[in-house]
């Protein structure tokens, strides 16, 4: 597994959302893009992730940055998601993991003593010309959405 870089262009791609409907990533040129990878909707740590990301929902938009959250998770276990946590931002489904793979976030992972392959979760901060501007990989979900804006406040000075 070797994620993407900062400086390098990030993968064209278009993917189902929580309604079906498919979303490309071309839809925000001219606008940076939150991509964060999570393992699997509705688990204790990506519900604390995501409703993060919703409570701080307009300090992103401050910056005119747009958040997607891609997981493994078929489009009506996406809609339940967001229904349920009242999630005010898009969450792809790439259920063959293509989209996971072209960024580097697909690959071994370890739990509870079984080895499987699955999403690491790392964020990727799109910047308006398609290029990665900032690899996030180092946090906890409860301060994830703390470390994409401190970032963002540091890169606006």
């Amino acid at each position: 597994m070797k994620p993407l870089s900062e400086g390098e262009k990030a993968p064209q791609f278009s993917l189902p959302d929580q309604d079906g409907e498919l979303v490309s990533l071309k839809e925000f040129k001219g606008q940076r893009v939150l991509i964060y990878f999570y393992p699997k909707a509705m688990t204790p740590g990506c519900t604390v992730q995501a409703c993060n990301l919703r409570d701080n929902f307009d300090d992103f938009a401050k910056y005119n940055v747009a958040i997607l959250g891609i997981s493994t998770d078929k489009p009506e276990k996406l809609s339940r998601f967001v229904e349920k946590d009242l999630l005010n931002f898009t969450l792809l489904s790439d259920e063959s993991h293509e989209v996971a793979e072209k960024f580097g976030v697909w690959g071994q992972k370890e739990f509870m003593g079984k080895t499987y392959d699955g999403i690491h979760r790392i964020s990727f901060l799109i910047s308006a010309n398609g290029t990665v501007e900032k690899v996030f990989d180092d946090f906890k979900t409860s301060n994830h959405h703390e470390v994409v804006l401190n970032y963002l406040k540091q890169a606006s000075k």
